[in-house]
């Protein structure tokens, strides 16, 4: 069993990844789809600029949460979740569902 600092150490290593503003918006997009692009991010989150959603997918990427594969014939880029993101996948559900429940202002 884990002590309360080392708890409070995982929900901080956890916070590290999710808590960008922006991210867990992005990881839901993927909950319907298995691979997404650059466009249908930005568009299903509305509001992101652009700069902002390659540096949110970045860091994704460096996590391992996603994979970018860029397809040479088209030079766009397509991202797919890893097992690491698809594990944050009921985390980010899990948020959706208090937020319906409890936020005043949820959509």
């Amino acid at each position: 069993m884990q002590t309360a600092s080392q708890q409070i150490g995982c929900v901080k290593a956890a916070t590290e990844v999710l808590g960008d503003k922006w991210t867990p918006q992005l990881l839901r997009c993927f909950a319907n789809e298995e691979v997404v692009r650059f466009c249908q991010l930005q568009d299903s989150v509305g509001g992101i600029n652009p700069r902002t959603l390659s540096s949110r997918l970045s860091a994704l990427e460096s996590a391992d949460i996603i994979v970018k594969t860029v397809l040479e014939s088209s030079r766009r880029c397509e991202y797919r979740l890893t097992q690491k993101g698809y594990d944050l996948l009921p985390i980010i559900q899990d948020m959706q569902a208090w937020s319906e429940k409890y936020a005043p202002t949820a959509a």
